[in-house]
C-alpha cells in the first residue's frame, strides 16, 4: 500500500502577518492555500515565485495559482496548490480585487542530500557535522590523513572555513581574494587548484559518505584585497559615504592618541602605555573630553553657518523675495550631504515665512535678522547637544573596549599599548603616511585619497540586524559602537547589481565556484549580510546546486527576527550551541526544543494544517567561534554533553579539537599550527597523531553512528527526563515499531576534582524490555605525560580517554544494575540503579516492547492498516483474529465523564473525536483524556459495552471495538492514547464515509462544509428508548419497528427530530412542531432522508386538532396546541416534499390515523379513524377560513406557570378583506418569538415579550405559499378541493384557492410595505413609522407600534412567497436588514435603534428590569441563526432577478457570511451550530449549543448556491 501524499493546508485570512512566520516543508509535499472565513467569497488571487512546471526559479517571476473547487457552491473546499519538487525559499502574495495586497509570506523547502556511490539519501536529522579551520589542514595532499579523524569519529559532514587566499591578519574569514585558492595548500613543486579540491570533495562524498560544505563571506573582504584597491567604490569610504567623515576624523584622533600613549607621552596625565587599572580608564575619559573633542569640534559638521544664513536672509528681505512653502513644517537644520564644517542649511523659504520684519525700514529688517540669528543659535545648540550625546556614547564604548581587551580576566589581556596593539581597533583603513591631524583632515575632501578611507566591518551588539549600520542615518561609527574587525573592509553593494556592478559580479563568481564544488554553504556573519545580496547569491548557488544545504548562525536575539533570515534565504538549518546552556537542565531543554515529537504522539493525517515551526537546528556541542568546553566547564563534561546533543532529533555537530580535548579555543585568527593526523596505532605522547583512544573520539564515533541510525530509522519521538541536577536521560522512540533508545548522561559542568557531586544517585525507571546496553562509557585518566602545548600541531589533553564498552547484556554492565518489575496490565518496567556512574559517564539502553507487547502491536497495526497505510510498517497478519476482525470494518452497515473536563458532549464516538481533534495536532499527551486512558481501561470498556448493549448491528460494532481494544490494553500504558486514537479515528472516518454515501448526491458531491452540516443533522435525527411520534397507519409501507426493550412486543420506532441539544435531546420536550418543520427541509429532504421525512409529516398529521398541529408534540397524547405558525410550516414541508421527492405527490393520498377526529375526541387507537393526507390539509384550510376559537385543555398554572389565564384562549382566522391569516392576543405568543415573561420582581410574568398578534408577516407568506400550491395542485388534478367554504351575509359561499391567492397578492405590499411616501393612504399609523423601505413585522397588532418594528421575519416570506414582493422594494428592505440586523452568525431579532433592544440574553438574572429580567429579551436583540438562512436565500433570489453584478456581490456576501458558520462548526465540540449568539456574535451560555433549524437553514443556503 502506497503512503498517501502529504498535503499541508495554509488557511489565508484578511489580515494575516506571515512575513516573519516560518513554514517548513519537504520536497514531494503538496501545499494548498485555502480561504479562511474573512476571505471566502472574495475575488482572491494567490501569486507565488515557485516556478511553474518546467520553468526555472526566478525570484521576481510570479505565477498566478489557479483555484480548484472540487465541490461547487461555498468556498470551504476551494484551494490552489503547489507541488513542491525543489528546495529553497519561495514567496507567496495574496491579493483581491485590483491586486490589493492582503498578505504575503514565505515557505522553506528542505533540500534532499545524498551520499555514497548509490546516492543514498542523508536526512537532515542524520547530519553529524564537524568544523575544520582550513588553514590548519596544511597542504592539500595531507588533508585526507587529517580529515580521516572526522571519518573515524563517525561524522558524515565536514564544514570547512573558507579555502580562499587569506588577508594579512590570517583570519579564516578575512579573504584577500574570493576567487583564488589559498596558496598555502600548494607545495613548492605542485600548485593546487579548485579542481583538486573538487576531486577531494567528490571522493569524500562517494567513498567516505561524507558531504563537504564551506563558508561564504559576503559582508566584507580583507583590507589588503588587491581588487579593492582597483575598485574602492565597493567599500563604504568617506567619498561615497560622506556621513562617515566625522567618525573618520574621530578615528584618526584616537589613533594619534594611541601612538602618543604608546610613547609614554600621557604618563603624566595618568594614562601609561600599560593600562591596568580603573584609574587609567578615568584618565582616558578625561583626556578624551578635555583634549580630543575640543580639538575635533565634531559638532561643526552638523551646524549651520549663522552669519552666512543671516546675510542671505537680509539680502532676500531687502529684495522683497517671497517663496511658497508649507508653514506647518518646523524650521530645522538640513544636513549638508557633503558633511563640511558649518555646511548645513535651513529652508530659506520657510525662514522668510516665519520671520517677517515689522516694516521695510533698516531698523525693522535688522531687528528681524536678530531674531533669525537667535533662532539659528537655538538650532545649532540642539545639534551640539545631539553630538554631545553621541560623544558620551563614544567615550563609554571606547572605555568598555579598553577595559575588555586590557583589564578583564576573561578578555585577551593585550598588554601595553603599541602600534601593533593600539588603544582601540581602527575603524577605517589609512594607507598614507601619518601626519598631524589638522593636516589629515583636508584629505577627507580630496577624492583621490578619501576613496581609500574605507570603513572596517564588525558587529553591533543589540542592533537591528535589518538595518545596515554603515548607511546614512546610522551613527554607529561615530558612537564607536562597532565591535570592529580591523582586518576587513565592509562591502557596499547598494540595493541592486547596477548600484555596484563589479562587486555583485565578483561575488557571483565566488558563489559559483563554491556551489560547483561544495554541497552546502554556511552564511558567515549572516545577520549583517544585506538580505538582498544573500538572496541574489543563493539564487545563483541553487541554479548550480538545486539541493544546496544552507546553514547560518544568527545573533538577532529574537526567534521572530531569525525567521526573517530563514524564510527569505531558505536557510536549511540554524546553528545552535549547547554551550549556551548554563546547566544540564537547560541543555536537556534545548534537546526537546530543537526537534522531535513527544513519545506516544498521535498519528497525524496526511492532509493537515500547515503550522509555523522553529528553524531546523544544527545543534553543536561547541562552535569554532567560542571557548573550549574545558575552559568553561570541565574536561569530564565533553562526553556526556556530546551525547545529549547527539540524542537531539535534528542535525548535530562539533568543532575539530573538541573530541580530542584541546583545552583552549582554536583561534580563527592567530592559530597557525596544524591538526593532528589519524593513526590507529599511535601513542598518547605523539602530539601530531590521534586514534580511538585520544580524548573522547571512541565515544563520539559510537554516538555519531547512533545519531545517524536513529534519524534514518524514524526515531523521531523524544522524551527528556531530568533524573537529578546533573543526570539527563534522553529517549528517542520509533513510533512504527515502538523501539526506543535511552541515553543517560551524567554531566560535569563543574570540575569533579574541585566540586562536590552526589555519591548516592536516584534510580530511574525505563518501561519496556531492555534488550541491550548499546554502550557505556566513562571519561578516565590514563598514565602519560601531562599536556604541553605543541609548537607544530594543535594537540589536546593526552591524559584523558574514554573507557567504552559496546553491546552489553545488563548483567555485564560495570555502571548499572537493573531490576525487572511487572506492573498492572502486564507492563514491564526496569528500575535502573547507578552503582558506578561518576561525572563524565554515559550509558545508553536499547529498549523494546517485549515479545508479547510487540506481537500485540504488530497485530493491532495490521488491523489499523485498513484505515491508513501509516500502520503498515511494523504490522504482521493476525492468524488468530477474533471473527469480528476477519472482515473489514466498513463491511458493517449518560456520556463518559473525565476528571477536570466533566462529561463529554456525546456518548457516541463523536464525543471522543471532538476532544481528540484538539489534542492530536499539538500532541497534548498531558490532557485529562490521555491521563484517563493511561490510568485504566474504563473509556475503552465504555465505548464497546455501550454499543454491545444496544444489540443488532451496533452490537457487532461494539464487539469489533472490544476486540481491537483487547490489543490496545496489552500495550505499555504510554502508548495507549495514540493507539486508542488510531482505532477511533479509523472507525469514525469509515462510518462517516458510509453515512455520507447513504445521503443525497448533493451531500455526496458537496463541499466539506456541506458534508459536515449533513453529518450534524444526525445529532437531531434519532430514535429514543421511548417512541417520540404517535403511531402511523398500519397501511403505510416502510415504517420501522423494533421490540420494546421492556415488554418485548413489536413497536414502531420512527426517527424524530430534536429541536436542539443539550436541552431538547429526549423525553417530552424533544419534539416541537414548529422546530421540526422549519428544520425538516434542510435536515431531511436536502440530505435525502425522504422516508423518515414522510413518516414525520404523517405522524404530525395524525395529531391535527382545531385545524392546528401541536407546538409541543408530547407523543401526541400530551400535545399542546398553542402556536399559530407550526401548521403552516408543516404545510410548507409537505409542499417541499412533493417537489423534492420523486413522485412525492403520492404522500397526499397516504392514510393518516387520526388521534383526534374532532376537537373534543379523546386520543384514539391507531387505525380507528383514517383519512388521506389531502383531507387533513383541506381541514386545516377550512378551519382557518371558518375561524378557530378554543381554550387550551387543562389550562392553568399546572400546565404553564408563567401564563396569565387569558393567555390560554386561542384565536385564529382569516381577514376576509385582505386574505391574511391573523390571530393571537396580547397575552399569548403564537409564533416562534414566544418568550413569556417569568419575573415577579420585574412584574413581567404572564406578559409576552413579543405577542406578534394580528397577521405575522411570515405566516402570511407561508399561507400564501400553501394556497398557491394547492391552487396549482387542483388545476393539475392532484388535489380534490378547489377552495374553502365561507359564510357571507348568512350564506355559504365557495372561496377558491385562486381567489384567496389573488386577494393576498393584491393586499400584501399595500399593507406591509412601509413606503417613502409620508402620505400613504394605506398607512394607518404614519406617526409610528421610524424606518422606511422595510416590510412590517405584522399587520393589525393590538399594540400598533409592534407592526413597525424592524425584525428578521419578512425575509422568510420573501423565500416562500417571493411573488408577493416587488424586487426593487424587496432589495431595499434586505439592504436595511443587512445594515441593521446582520451579525457574524445570525440576525438580530430587533432593530438596535429600538428602545427595548438588548443584545445580551441572560436567563439567570431576576431583577426589576422589565425588559431583560429572566431573559425577557430572548427575541429582543440576541442574534438567532436560523433567520440568517432565509435572509441569504432572499438576497440570492432577488439579486439574480435584478442584475448580474448585484448577484455576484451577493454570492460574495453569502460565502463570506457562511464562512463564519463553517469556522464555528469546525471548532465546536458539539459539531453543530448554536441556537443564538449574543450581540455581535458573542457566546451565549443559555443558548442550545447546537440547534436543528440553525443547521437546516444554513444547509438550505448551500443548496441554493
Amino acid at each position: 500500500m502506497e503512503r498517501p501524499k502529504q498535503v499541508r493546508v495554509l488557511q489565508l485570512n484578511e489580515w494575516d502577518k506571515l512575513e516573519r512566520t516560518l513554514f517548513r516543508l519537504k520536497q514531494g509535499y503538496e501545499l494548498q492555500f485555502r480561504l479562511g472565513p474573512s476571505l471566502q467569497g472574495k475575488d482572491v488571487h494567490v501569486h507565488t515565485n515557485y516556478p511553474a512546471d518546467g520553468d526555472s526559479f526566478d525570484r521576481h517571476n510570479l505565477q498566478l495559482l489557479e483555484w480548484q473547487n472540487p465541490a461547487r457552491g461555498d468556498d470551504s473546499d476551494r484551494y490552489c496548490g503547489v507541488d513542491l519538487q525543489m528546495s529553497g525559499s519561495f514567496q507567496f502574495f495574496v491579493s483581491h480585487g485590483n491586486n490589493q495586497k492582503i498578505s504575503s509570506g514565505f515557505i522553506v523547502v528542505d533540500p534532499i542530500l545524498r551520499v555514497g556511490h548509490n546516492n543514498e539519501v542523508l536526512p537532515l536529522d542524520c547530519i553529524c557535522a564537524q568544523t575544520f579551520l582550513s588553514k590548519c589542514l596544511g597542504q592539500l595532499d595531507d588533508w585526507e590523513e587529517r580529515l580521516n579523524v572526522a571519518r573515524q569519529s563517525g561524522y558524515n559532514m565536514i564544514h570547512f572555513t573558507p579555502l580562499q587566499t587569506l588577508g594579512l591578519s590570517r583570519s579564516c574569514y578575512s579573504l584577500a581574494d574570493q576567487l583564488e585558492l589559498n596558496p598555502d595548500f600548494s607545495r613548492p613543486d605542485k600548485i593546487h587548484t579548485w579542481s583538486d579540491v573538487a576531486r577531494l570533495v567528490e571522493k569524500l562524498k562517494k567513498e567516505w559518505n561524507i558531504l563537504c560544505i564551506t563558508d561564504v563571506v559576503y559582508n566584507h573582504t580583507a583590507a589588503n584585497s588587491g581588487w579593492l584597491k582597483k575598485h574602492p567604490e565597493c567599500s563604504y569610504n568617506v567619498l561615497n559615504s560622506p556621513h562617515l567623515k566625522p567618525a573618520w576624523l574621530l578615528d584618526r584622533a584616537l589613533w594619534h592618541l594611541s601612538c602618543e600613549v604608546a610613547k609614554g607621552n600621557y604618563q603624566h596625565r595618568g594614562l601609561p602605555a600599560n593600562i591596568n587599572s580603573g584609574s587609567h580608564l578615568n584618565s582616558l575619559r578625561t583626556i578624551m573630553w578635555e583634549d580630543i573633542y575640543p580639538k575635533l569640534r565634531l559638532w561643526e559638521f552638523y551646524q549651520v553657518n549663522i552669519n552666512k544664513i543671516v546675510g542671505d536672509f537680509r539680502d532676500a528681505v531687502q529684495h522683497g523675495e517671497k517663496k511658497k512653502c508649507d508653514t506647518k513644517q518646523p524650521l530645522k537644520v538640513i544636513q549638508d550631504p557633503e558633511f563640511k564644517r558649518f555646511g548645513c542649511v535651513v529652508n530659506m523659504s520657510l525662514l522668510l515665512k516665519c520671520f517677517v520684519p515689522h516694516g521695510d525700514t533698516p531698523e525693522g529688517i535688522e531687528e528681524c535678522c536678530t531674531r533669525v540669528r537667535q533662532k539659528l543659535q537655538e538650532l545649532n545648540l540642539e545639534r551640539y547637544q545631539e553630538i554631545h550625546w553621541h560623544q558620551e556614547q563614544a567615550v563609554n564604548c571606547t572605555l568598555g573596549t579598553v577595559s575588555y581587551e586590557r583589564l578583564a580576566e576573561y578578555g585577551p589581556l593585550l598588554g601595553p599599548v603599541t602600534k601593533k596593539k593600539p588603544l582601540t581597533t581602527r575603524y577605517f583603513t589609512y594607507h598614507f603616511e601619518d601626519m598631524p591631524l589638522e593636516q589629515e583632515e583636508p584629505m577627507m575632501y580630496q577624492p583621490e585619497k578619501a576613496v581609500y578611507f574605507m570603513a572596517h566591518n564588525g558587529w553591533v551588539m543589540g542592533d537591528d540586524p535589518l538595518r545596515n549600520f554603515a548607511e546614512p542615518g546610522s551613527n554607529v561609527y561615530l558612537r564607536r559602537e562597532l565591535i570592529c574587525w580591523g582586518d576587513s573592509v565592509k562591502l557596499r553593494y547598494g540595493k541592486k547589481p547596477e548600484d555596484c556592478p563589479y562587486l555583485w559580479a565578483h561575488m557571483q563568481k565566488y558563489t559559483e565556484i563554491t556551489a560547483k564544488i561544495f554541497y552546502g554553504v554556511r552564511l558567515d556573519n549572516c545577520h549583517s549580510t544585506p538580505i538582498r545580496v544573500a538572496e541574489y547569491m543563493l539564487d545563483t548557488a541553487r541554479r548550480i546546486r538545486p539541493n544546496l544545504y544552507v546553514v547560518a548562525e544568527l545573533f538577532t536575539g529574537s526567534e521572530e527576527m531569525d525567521n526573517v533570515f530563514v524564510t527569505k534565504l531558505g536557510i536549511s538549518s540554524l546553528i545552535r550551541e549547547a554551550m549556551s546552556a548554563n546547566d544540564s537542565h537547560e541543555e536537556g531543554r534545548l534537546v526537546y526544543r530543537f526537534g522531535g515529537l513527544p513519545v506516544g504522539s498521535f498519528a497525524q493525517p496526511s492532509v493537515k494544517p500547515l503550522v509555523p515551526k522553529i528553524a531546523h537546528a544544527l545543534f553543536m556541542d561547541v562552535t569554532h567561534d567560542n571557548e573550549s568546553l574545558i575552559q568553561v566547564r570541565s574536561v569530564y563534561d565533553a562526553l556526556p554533553s556530546s551525547t545529549i546533543v547527539s540524542m537531539a532529533c535534528c542535525a548535530s555537530g562539533s568543532t575539530m579539537g573538541y573530541d580530542y580535548l584541546v583545552p583552549h579555543q582554536i583561534s580563527v585568527v592567530s592559530e597557525e599550527r596544524l591538526y593532528p593526523k589519524y593513526n590507529p596505532n599511535t601513542l598518547p605522547e605523539y602530539r601530531g597523531e590521534l586514534n580511538q583512544q585520544s580524548g573522547i573520539i571512541a565515544g563520539k564515533n559510537a554516538i555519531n553512528k547512533l545519531h545517524q541510525e536513529l534519524g534514518a530509522n524514524a526515531f523521531y519521538q523524544v522524551y527528556v527526563d531530568q533524573v537529578d541536577e546533573d543526570i539527563v536521560a534522553v529517549t528517542r522512540h520509533c513510533p512504527s515499531n515502538h523501539n526506543s533508545v535511552v541515553a543517560v548522561s551524567r554531566t560535569a559542568f563543574r570540575d569533579p576534582a574541585t566540586s562536590f557531586y552526589k555519591v548516592v544517585l536516584p534510580s530511574m525507571c525505563i518501561p519496556g524490555e531492555l534488550e541491550e546496553i548499546v554502550l557505556e562509557a566513562k571519561t578516565e585518566q590514563r598514565p602519560t605525560d601531562p599536556y604541553k602545548k605543541d609548537t607544530y600541531s594543535i594537540n589536546g589533553l593526552p591524559e584523558y580517554t574514554v573507557n567504552i564498552q559496546e553491546h552489553l547484556q545488563l548483567k555485564d554492565s560495570h555502571i548499572v544494575k537493573a531490576e525487572r518489575i511487572l506492573k498492572d496490565h502486564g507492563d514491564c518496567v526496569y528500575e535502573i540503579k547507578f552503582e558506578n556512574f561518576p561525572p563524565g559517564s554515559i550509558v545508553i539502553f536499547r529498549v523494546g516492547l517485549g515479545p508479547k507487547a510487540q506481537n500485540t502491536v504488530a497485530k493491532l497495526r495490521h488491523h489499523l492498516s485498513q484505515f491508513s497505510p501509516h500502520y503498515k510498517a511494523g504490522s504482521v497478519p493476525d492468524q488468530e483474529a477474533p471473527p469480528m476482525l476477519t472482515s473489514s470494518f466498513a463491511s458493517w452497515g449518560g456520556c463518559y465523564g473525565i476528571d477536570h473536563i466533566g462529561p463529554l458532549k456525546y456518548a457516541g464516538l463523536q464525543g471522543f473525536i471532538s476532544v481528540l481533534a484538539n489534542i492530536r495536532p499539538t500532541n497534548d499527551l498531558g490532557h485529562p483524556l490521555c491521563e484517563n486512558l493511561r490510568a485504566g481501561d474504563w473509556m475503552m470498556d465504555y465505548i464497546s459495552n455501550r454499543l454491545i448493549a444496544r444489540g443488532g448491528k451496533l452490537e457487532e460494532i461494539g464487539n469489533w471495538f472490544a476486540a481491537m481494544f483487547t490489543y490496545v490494553k496489552g500495550l505499555p500504558r504510554y502508548l495507549i492514547p495514540c493507539y486508542f486514537d488510531a482505532v477511533l479515528v479509523g472507525a469514525y472516518t469509515t462510518l462517516v464515509d458510509i453515512t455520507w454515501n447513504e445521503m443525497s448526491s448533493f451531500v455526496q458531491n458537496g463541499s466539506t462544509f456541506v458534508k459536515q452540516l449533513a453529518l450534524s443533522s444526525l445529532q437531531m435525527c434519532g430514535v429514543g428508548r421511548l417512541p417520540s411520534l404517535p403511531k402511523l397507519s398500519g397501511c403505510i409501507e416502510g415504517v420501522p419497528t423494533r421490540q420494546n426493550y421492556i415488554t418485548g412486543e413489536k413497536e414502531q420506532c420512527c426517527v424524530s427530530l430534536a429541536a436542539g441539544l443539550p436541552h431538547f435531546s429526549a423525553g417530552l420536550f424533544r419534539c416541537w412542531g414548529r422546530d421540526t418543520f422549519i428544520s425538516l427541509r434542510g435536515l431531511m429532504l436536502i440530505t435525502g432522508r425522504y422516508l423518515e421525512a414522510r413518516n414525520i409529516i404523517l405522524a404530525f398529521a395524525s395529531t391535527l386538532r382545531h385545524g392546528l398541529i401541536p407546538n409541543l408534540l408530547g407523543n401526541g397524547i400530551c400535545a399542546r396546541y398553542n402556536c399559530r405558525d407550526a401548521v403552516w410550516w408543516w404545510l410548507q414541508c409537505i409542499q417541499d416534499y412533493c417537489m423534492k421527492v420523486e413522485k412525492g405527490v403520492k404522500i397526499l393520498k397516504c392514510p393518516v390515523s387520526r388521534l383526534y377526529p374532532d376537537d373534543d375526541s379523546p386520543p384514539l387507537e391507531s387505525g380507528t379513524v383514517s383519512q388521506p393526507l389531502h383531507d387533513i390539509i383541506q381541514e386545516v384550510m377550512q378551519r382557518h377560513m371558518e375561524g378557530i376559537q378554543y381554550r387550551e385543555r387543562n389550562a392553568g398554572r399546572h400546565m404553564d406557570s408563567h401564563m396569565k389565564d387569558e393567555g390560554f384562549n386561542v384565536s385564529v382566522g382569516v381577514d376576509p378583506e385582505t386574505g391574511f391569516v391573523f390571530g393571537g392576543q396580547r397575552y399569548n405568543c403564537g409564533t416562534w418569538m414566544d418568550k413569556m415573561g417569568e419575573s415577579d420582581i420585574a412584574q413581567n410574568r404572564g406578559i409576552p415579550a413579543t405577542p406578534r398578534d394580528g397577521s405575522a408577516v411570515e405566516i402570511v407568506g407561508l399561507s400564501k405559499s400553501t394556497i398557491r400550491w394547492l391552487m396549482d395542485l387542483y388545476k393539475n388534478s392532484k388535489f380534490p378541493y378547489s377552495g374553502v367554504k365561507a359564510k357571507e351575509a348568512g350564506k355559504e359561499i365557495l372561496i377558491t384557492y385562486e381567489q384567496w391567492n389573488e386577494k393576498i397578492q393584491e393586499n400584501f405590499e399595500r399593507y406591509f410595505f412601509v413606503s417613502e411616501d409620508p402620505d400613504n393612504p394605506f398607512e394607518k399609523f404614519p406617526h409610528m413609522v421610524h424606518k422606511r423601505n422595510i416590510y412590517k413585522d405584522s399587520y393589525g397588532a393590538s399594540s400598533p407600534w409592534c407592526d413597525y418594528q424592524l425584525r428578521p421575519n419578512f425575509p422568510i416570506a420573501m423565500v416562500v412567497a417571493p411573488e408577493l414582493f416587488t424586487p426593487r422594494k424587496a432589495w431595499q428592505a434586505l439592504r436595511i436588514v443587512e445594515e441593521k440586523l446582520l451579525g457574524p452568525l445570525g440576525l438580530k431579532t430587533l432593530d438596535p435603534d429600538d428602545q427595548v433592544y438588548c443584545g445580551v440574553y441572560d436567563n439567570s438574572i431576576d431583577n426589576d428590569n422589565f425588559n431583560t429580567s429572566r431573559g425577557y429579551n430572548y427575541h429582543q436583540g440576541p442574534e438567532w441563526l436560523w433567520p440568517v438562512g432565509y435572509f441569504l436565500r432572499a438576497k440570492l433570489h432577488f439579486s439574480k432577478m435584478l442584475e448580474k453584478k448585484l448577484y455576484e456581490d451577493t454570492v460574495y456576501l453569502v460565502k463570506n457570511v457562511l464562512s463564519h458558520h463553517y469556522d464555528y462548526l469546525e471548532k465546536s465540540p458539539w459539531r453543530g451550530l448554536p441556537e443564538l449568539t449574543n450581540e455581535n456574535g458573542g457566546y451565549c451560555p443559555f443558548s442550545c449549543e447546537t440547534q436543528a433549524w440553525s443547521i437546516a437553514t444554513i444547509l438550505e443556503v448551500l443548496y441554493e448556491l
